[in-house]
């Protein structure tokens, strides 16, 4: 066992960040005996100094080039958050000669085959496990245990805050405003939640998992977004009845026609085995032609979990500089000529929940613009009737359709149709159905 200890610098001591430092203290005597010798923390980059941190003040420094260009640290660990400048950051590290960590998943899903590329042409390596499941190790099996796989889909469960949000919409039977201010309450979600609830966080670790799935160049705008703030109460008990769950899901998924990538709300079967991941727990699930389907579980968010993949990818590097090397396995050449198809191209079911003017005939109006488009119904529900604010005395009804397989396209141009029918007050919802 070597005496010298390996080198760690921290870009940034937050709340991921000062986990990641109390475990490298803390866990210190059994780091060492996994890696066969010390790893510690030489120096930690923050922006205001005088502030109490979990580390000594001498190891702290406001100034990037004091670990950046330090020739003693070997491993520099980046969690900033956000595109720049740790993006920067990252590529500076690893032209000084430095193995790098991440959980930026702005930057890998942005810049990932370009930072790869880097590291490859110094005989480096970037661990990003972090970046996409937190504690769920989903990262390392892509990289490594499913490359004898052809991916055929990637669907998840990939942000804790929404899916906390929608457990509570489900089991309480609240409204969204109530249940984000309840999750703002609880600490799972931002003062300002709009990364989280609107899809972008989720749709910037699809592109991740998306990229090492299928070998492709994909980018963060090219995955469909669609958030849960339109959701509504009346979803949920639809759902329960009709025997499914709601989930924000993040799906990639090989076709014939290309590749699906979407982010957005869905009615899940509730047998299905994503339908029963509740709170703030993540799940992929990965469907493969040799492995099928298997599952990935777990704690997706949070200090404990993603210090937990942050501190196991630091071993992991500081392991191969002890047996001679830093390098690992990198990105394949990525297949620029696979199609991603636009959200226009998907098909599949779809749930619309519409509330029109209670007279014989309405149904008949609806169904005909869905049956020009193509668009055949499994069942109808119709149910007692409801209030709508400024509607006098006219009696109105609230229907929900469930249809079969069909065309995004013509799904959205018959519901702009439906929408403009002088019978139909509100078009409520619009949920894509998977199963």
């Amino acid at each position: 066992m070597k005496d010298d200890a390996i080198q760690v610098g921290l870009l940034g001591l937050g709340t991921v960040g000062s986990g990641v430092a109390q475990a490298l203290q803390t866990k210190a005597a059994s780091i060492a005996r996994r890696v066969g010798r010390p790893v510690v923390l030489r120096r930690a980059l923050v922006r205001d100094l005088a502030r109490e941190r979990v580390v000594p003040r001498t190891l702290l420094t406001g100034d990037p080039a004091e670990i950046l260009e330090d020739p003693t640290i070997d491993i520099v660990v980046e969690l900033l958050g956000g595109e720049e400048p740790a993006y920067q950051y990252m590529l500076a590290a690893l032209d000084h000669g430095k193995l790098v960590v991440t959980a930026n998943k702005e930057v890998m899903a942005k810049h990932g085959p370009e930072v790869l590329a880097r590291a490859a042409a110094r005989g480096l390596d970037v661990a990003f496990e972090a970046s996409v499941g937190g504690g769920i190790p989903v990262i390392g099996p892509f990289r490594l245990d499913l490359l004898a796989n052809d991916i055929q889909e990637v669907t998840a469960i990939i942000n804790g805050t929404t899916n906390y949000i929608l457990t509570q919409m489900a089991r309480g039977g609240v409204g969204y405003s109530e249940a984000l201010r309840d999750a703002q309450a609880l600490g799972y979600a931002e003062p300002d939640p709009r990364n989280d609830v609107e899809g972008i966080d989720a749709a910037y670790k699809l592109t991740i998992l998306a990229t090492l799935a299928f070998h492709a160049r994909v980018r963060p705008e090219d995955v469909y977004v669609e958030g849960i703030t339109r959701l509504a109460a009346a979803d949920f008990r639809y759902a329960h009845e009709l025997g499914y769950a709601i989930k924000l899901l993040a799906i990639a998924r090989q076709t014939t026609r290309g590749i699906e990538l979407r982010v957005h709300p869905a009615f899940l079967a509730s047998t299905d085995m994503l339908a029963s991941v509740d709170g703030v727990y993540n799940a992929v699930s990965v469907e493969g032609d040799l492995v099928g389907r298997i599952l990935f579980y777990g704690r997706g968010a949070g200090a404990g979990p993603t210090a937990s993949a942050v501190v196991a990818d630091v071993i992991d590097l500081a392991q191969r500089l002890q047996a001679g090397g830093g390098r690992a396995p990198v990105l394949p050449a990525l297949d620029t000529a696979r199609r991603l198809l636009p959200i226009s191209e998907v098909w599949t079911r779809y749930y619309l929940r519409l509330v029109v003017v209670d007279r014989p005939g309405v149904i008949a109006q609806i169904t005909k613009v869905l049956g020009d488009h193509e668009i055949s119904l499994a069942s109808v529900i119709q149910k007692e009737t409801v209030e709508v604010a400024g509607a006098g005395e006219v009696a109105h009804a609230e229907i929900v359709l469930m249809t079969h397989r069909a065309r995004e396209s013509a799904v959205q141009q018959a519901v702009r149709e439906i929408a403009a029918l002088p019978v139909v007050a509100q078009v409520g919802s619009v949920i894509r159905v998977e199963s």
